[in-house]
């Protein structure tokens, strides 16, 4: 999630919230999260569970 708008950026199944970040920017085309651009970084971006 973005935190500062509250956007939902991906959801899915991950070990911990590093390998969730990793997967999120994959499922964009990136490499990592590492390579997430800083515009999207700026906001703040937060990874929690959800249970269904």
């Amino acid at each position: 999630m973005q935190a500062a708008t509250g956007a939902i950026l991906w959801i899915g199944s991950a070990l911990d919230p590093l390998a969730a970040l990793d997967a999120m920017a994959r499922a964009a085309g990136f490499r990592d999260s590492t390579r997430i651009p800083s515009h999207l970084r700026a906001g703040g971006l937060h990874v929690e569970e959800v249970e269904v």
